[in-house]
């Protein structure tokens, strides 16, 4: 029988796969549990359709990603910070700080998670920072901090 699995299984396959099991299996283990449903033509074709619109939006995201980064890497982001003489910043700029500057200044959401930075800022100076945008982009940023 097939069937398409609704979770993980092991031995079996991933979630969204459409495996061939034996019916007993499938009646008395797989279905009755949530694990998988019969892959009836209805089904098959329900899953064709979710792919292919899961696709699309990928796509999009990458398109809209790409613009992004393009937009926002296209001059260094300058953050003032409060320092001492050395060039040390009174406390550091995380993530969070930087995906709220671009926030701002682009006037765009930016989610701090899309930001790579291994530890805070702390201090003044130009830094690169990676970051990994929705739709699998990656880029990087020149951000300089300034004293105030």
């Amino acid at each position: 029988m097939k069937v398409l699995l609704k979770a993980d299984v092991p031995g079996i396959g991933k979630a969204g796969e459409v495996k061939e099991v034996k019916d007993g299996y499938a009646r008395n283990y797989l279905i009755p549990r949530g694990l998988a449903i019969e892959a009836t033509e209805g089904v098959l074709k329900s899953l064709k359709i979710q792919k292919s619109l899961h696709e699309e939006k990928l796509l999009r995201q990458k398109k809209e990603s790409e613009a992004l980064l393009r937009r926002i890497s296209a001059a260094p982001l300058v953050i003032k910070v409060k320092a001492g003489e050395s060039g040390k910043i009174f406390g550091s700029v995380t993530s969070a700080t930087i995906a709220g500057e671009i926030t701002s200044k682009y006037d765009v959401e930016f989610d701090k998670h899309w930001i790579v930075l291994d530890s805070p800022l702390k201090n003044l100076g130009v830094h690169r920072i990676g970051l990994n945008l929705p739709g699998g982009v990656k880029g990087e940023i020149v951000i300089k901090l300034e004293a105030e």
